[in-house]
C-alpha cells in the first residue's frame, strides 16, 4: 500500500482485507462439501425404493442446488475485498481547479415524503464545503406539488442565513433538524456559538418549519404567499386546466442563481432549481429513472457540471467534506480514467439497538460493496453516488457528438439561467415527448426497464466499460431513514425483488450478456442480486417439508444421527452460519436479527414478488413504483425503539410467515411428544426436531404477536386465524403423501 508523504500528494490508498485468504480457503473446502452433498442426494434418489423418499430427495436436491448456486455466487464478494482511504487535505488549494457539481434530489409525494425532510436534505447539500459558484442543487418533484415548491422557496430564504452560520462556526451537522436535536451541538462553548445567536437561527428554522407544516396540513398555500413575484411561480397550477400530478406541463423554477443571489454577508449562494417534469395521461412514464433523466437534461442546459450527485430526499448530508472525498478519486492522476462512479454507502439513522428488521443491510451495502470494489467496483445504490456526467452518454471510448439540443457533456453553458433561450431549451428537454425515438433510458442516461433503476443503471454502465469505487469513511457521508414496521420492510424488499427480476429476465441478463460484457466474476455478483427471489425455494422447502413429515411421524426423509452423512449436514449448517457471523462484523444480536429477516423475506417478499412478476408478465396485473412512507407514528416509533416487532396491519406478507411459525411449533411439540410418550429414538427424529426447533426460535416474535401482546402492533386476529386455517389445510393436503 502506498504511504502518505509528509507534504501530501497521495489522494487515496487501497489495501486488501485481512480475511481474504481465509475466505478463499473456506470457500474451496465448503465447495467440496457441497459437491459431496449433491452426490449424496443423487445416490439416495437412484437407490431409494420408497416413493416418499425418492420424491423428497428430488425436492431437497432442488432446494440444495439453489442454495449451492446462491452460496457460490455470494462467495465472489469475499474473494477480493479491498478497503480504501482518502486524503482530501492533499487536494490542490486552488479551488478554481475543482469541477462543478450538480446535485439531484428526487421526491414524489409531499404526504409520504414530508417537505420538511426534503428541505433538511437540500440545506445540508447546499452547505457543502465546496465553491458555491460551482455547486447547484436540482430538486425533482414528481408529484408536481405546490407544497413542495413552497417548502423550497422557504428553504432558499433560510439558506441565506443557515449557510454562512454553518461555515462560520464549522458546523458538521448541516441538516438543521440533525443539528438542533443533537445534544453535542448544544454545548455552546464547543462550537463557539453565542446563545443569542444560536437562539436566533433556531427561531428562524422553527418559523420556517411551522409555515411548511401548516401549508402541508391545509393542503394549500393560500394566505402564505402574498408577494407578486412569488405568486407568479405558482401560476402554472392555476392557469393549467385539469392540472393533476399525472397531467401537467414541465415546471422549472429558478429559486436561487449563484450569479445574482447573495447570502447575508454578501457571498454567492449555490444554485437551487425546482423541476417537475411534464406528464400526460396518455403517456406511460418511467418512474425515478425518468425523473433523473429529466434532471440530467435540464441541468445540462442550465449548468452542465461534469460531476453529478444523486440523492434521496430523506438522505441528508452528514459530512460537509464529502464532495472533496469524491474528488480524491476523480482528480487522482493514478486513478483509472474509466472511473464513472464514486459510491458512498447510505447509512440509516433511527435503527434500534438490535436492528430488529435488519434495516442496516450491512452485508449488501458494506461487505459486498468492498468485495465488488476489488473487481470493477460496487453497484449504484440510488443515493450517495457521485457520477462523471460523461458516463451517461456511452462507453468510455465512444465519441459523443453534440445532441440535437446541445445537452451533451461537452456543452458549455455561458448564459444566465433566466435567459429566454436557456429556459426555452430547458422546458423542451423536460418534456415527456423529448425521449421518443431516442436512446435515452436504453443506452443513455439512467436506464429504464426495472423498478430498481439504480441497480440496473450501475450494471449497464459497467457493461459499457466503466468502473466504480466504494468510499466508506469513518463518519458516514449520508444518513437516511429506514422503515420501522415489518410490513414496510417486506414491501420494500418485494419491490426491489421485482426490479431484480426485471434485470435477470431481460436481454441484458447478467449471467449471459453480463458475462460477455464485463469481468465474469462481476457479472455473477450482479446475477446473485438479480436472483434474490429464488431464496424462497429452499427456505420454503426447509420451513415446511421436514416439519410436515415429523407431524405425520415420517422420518425417512432425514438422516439419522448415526449416519456418517449426518456430519456433512452439520458442517454445512454450522460452517455457513459461523462464517456469516464472522463476516457480518456487528453484534451477535444484530446478526441474528439480520439472518431471521432474510428468512422472513424468503417466506414473504420473495415468493410474492415472483407471483406478482409472473402475473404482470401474463397481463393479469401491473405493478409500479410505490413510495415508501417517511411519516412516523409516535406509538410505532416507541415500539421500534424498544426493539418490538410491528405488525399492526392485516398484510398478506404475514400469512406465509405465520403459517411457517404455526407448522414449526406444531412439529416441534409433536416431535417432543414422540420422544416422551412413544419412546421414539432421538437419533431418528433429531434432524427434523432440530429444524422445527430452529424455526420456532426464529419465529418467537410471531408467537408473542399472535398470543401474548395486546398493543396496536400485535398480529391482527384475522391473520392469525387465517394462517391457522391454511396451515391445517396444508397438513390435510400433504398428509397422504407421507
Amino acid at each position: 500500500m502506498e504511504k502518505v508523504q509528509p507534504n501530501g500528494g497521495v489522494l487515496h490508498t487501497k489495501s486488501a482485507m485481512s480475511r481474504t485468504w481465509f475466505n478463499r480457503l473456506f470457500a474451496v473446502t465448503y465447495l467440496i462439501s457441497i459437491g459431496a452433498l449433491m452426490y449424496h442426494h443423487y445416490h439416495n434418489i437412484v437407490t431409494s425404493t420408497r416413493r416418499v423418499a425418492k420424491t423428497s430427495g428430488i425436492i431437497f436436491l432442488l432446494a440444495d442446488l439453489v442454495l449451492a448456486f446462491m452460496w457460490t455466487t455470494r462467495q465472489i464478494f469475499r474473494l477480493w475485498p479491498i478497503r480504501r482511504q482518502v486524503f482530501p487535505e492533499n487536494l490542490t488549494a486552488d479551488e478554481s481547479e475543482y469541477p462543478a457539481l450538480d446535485v439531484f434530489v428526487c421526491t414524489a409525494d409531499p404526504y409520504k415524503e414530508p417537505p420538511t425532510g426534503v428541505v433538511n436534505t437540500v440545506l445540508s447539500l447546499m452547505a457543502y464545503d465546496y465553491p458555491t459558484e460551482k455547486l447547484s442543487v436540482y430538486v425533482s418533484d414528481d408529484g408536481g406539488s405546490q407544497l413542495t415548491l413552497f417548502a423550497l422557496m422557504e428553504a432558499a430564504e433560510f439558506a441565506k442565513h443557515w449557510l454562512p452560520f454553518c461555515k462560520k462556526h464549522n458546523i458538521i451537522d448541516r441538516a438543521p433538524e440533525a443539528f438542533f436535536t443533537s445534544q453535542t451541538n448544544l454545548c455552546f462553548p464547543e462550537i463557539g456559538v453565542a446563545t443569542a445567536q444560536l437562539d436566533q437561527i433556531k427561531g428562524m428554522y422553527e418559523r420556517m418549519e411551522m409555515r411548511i407544516n401548516n401549508v402541508v396540513e391545509r393542503g394549500s398555500i393560500d394566505g402564505y404567499v402574498t408577494d407578486e413575484e412569488a405568486l407568479r411561480a405558482f401560476a402554472v397550477w392555476h392557469n393549467t386546466p385539469g392540472f393533476t400530478p399525472q397531467n401537467h406541463p414541465t415546471i422549472i423554477q429558478i429559486l436561487l442563481e449563484s450569479a445574482s443571489e447573495k447570502e447575508q454577508f454578501g457571498h454567492e449562494m449555490p444554485n437551487l432549481v425546482y423541476v417537475s417534469r411534464e406528464k400526460r395521461k396518455s403517456i406511460l412514464h418511467n418512474y425515478k429513472a425518468g425523473a433523473l433523466n429529466v434532471l440530467l437534461r435540464v441541468s445540462a442546459t442550465l449548468t452542465n457540471a461534469p460531476l453529478v450527485l444523486t440523492q434521496d430526499c430523506d438522505m441528508f448530508s452528514n459530512d460537509p467534506k464529502t464532495p472533496l472525498r469524491a474528488l480524491c478519486y476523480f482528480m487522482d492522476p493514478k486513478m483509472d480514467s474509466n472511473l464513472a462512479l464514486v459510491q458512498f454507502p447510505p447509512i440509516f439513522h433511527g435503527i434500534n439497538e438490535d436492528d430488529t428488521y435488519g434495516a442496516e443491510f450491512r452485508e449488501p451495502i458494506i461487505n459486498n460493496s468492498c468485495g465488488m470494489d476489488g473487481l470493477l467496483g460496487p453497484t449504484y445504490m440510488g443515493s450517495g453516488a457521485f457520477f462523471r456526467r460523461r458516463a451517461f452518454f456511452g462507453s468510455p471510448v465512444s465519441n459523443i457528438p453534440l445532441q440535437p439540443s446541445d445537452i451533451s457533456p461537452h456543452h458549455i453553458v455561458n448564459k444566465s439561467m433566466h435567459s429566454a433561450e436557456v429556459m426555452t431549451l430547458a422546458q423542451q428537454v423536460g418534456g415527456c415527448s423529448f425521449e421518443v425515438q431516442t436512446k435515452w433510458g436504453s443506452e443513455m442516461g439512467f436506464r429504464y426497464g426495472s423498478l430498481v433503476e439504480d441497480f440496473n443503471t450501475g450494471y449497464r454502465i459497467q457493461c459499457q466499460g466503466w468502473r466504480s469505487v466504494f468510499c466508506n469513511p469513518k463518519r458516514p457521508a449520508f444518513l437516511g431513514g429506514s422503515p420501522i414496521t415489518l410490513h414496510d420492510t417486506l414491501n420494500q424488499m418485494k419491490r426491489w425483488s421485482i426490479g431484480n427480476l426485471d434485470v435477470i429476465i431481460s436481454k441484458y441478463n447478467p449471467l449471459l450478456f453480463g458475462v460477455l460484457s464485463m469481468n465474469p466474476l462481476q457479472a455473477f455478483c450482479y446475477g446473485h442480486y438479480s436472483l434474490w427471489p429464488i431464496w424462497s425455494i429452499p427456505v420454503i422447502i426447509y420451513s415446511f417439508l421436514p416439519q410436515l413429515a415429523l407431524i405425520n411421524s415420517s422420518h425417512a426423509i432425514s438422516p439419522k444421527v448415526t449416519d456418517p452423512w449426518f456430519f456433512l449436514y452439520v458442517f454445512l449448517f454450522l460452517g455457513s452460519y459461523v462464517h456469516d457471523y464472522i463476516e457480518y462484523g456487528s453484534t451477535a444480536k444484530r446478526w441474528w436479527n439480520n439472518q431471521r429477516m432474510w428468512m422472513m423475506r424468503s417466506l414473504s417478499s420473495f415468493p410474492l414478488a415472483l407471483i406478482e412478476y409472473i402475473q404482470e408478465r401474463c397481463g393479469l396485473s401491473s405493478f409500479g413504483f410505490s413510495v415508501t412512507s417517511k411519516v412516523l407514528d409516535s406509538e410505532q416509533s416507541k415500539r421500534n425503539a424498544n426493539c418490538i416487532f410491528e405488525f399492526g396491519v392485516p398484510s398478506p406478507f404475514f400469512v406465509p410467515i405465520s403459517m411457517a411459525a404455526i407448522i414449526n411449533l406444531w412439529a416441534f411439540l409433536h416431535g417432543m411428544k414422540q420422544l416422551i410418550m412413544r419412546n421414539e429414538s432421538l437419533e431418528v427424529v433429531f434432524s427434523q426436531l432440530f429444524l422445527a426447533g430452529f424455526g420456532v426460535l426464529n419465529c418467537w416474535p410471531l408467537y408473542e404477536a399472535m398470543v401474548v401482546r395486546k398493543d396496536k402492533g400485535k398480529m391482527p386476529s384475522k391473520i392469525t386465524l387465517g394462517s391457522t386455517f391454511l396451515a391445517w389445510l396444508v397438513y390435510l393436503v400433504t398428509s397422504s403423501a407421507f
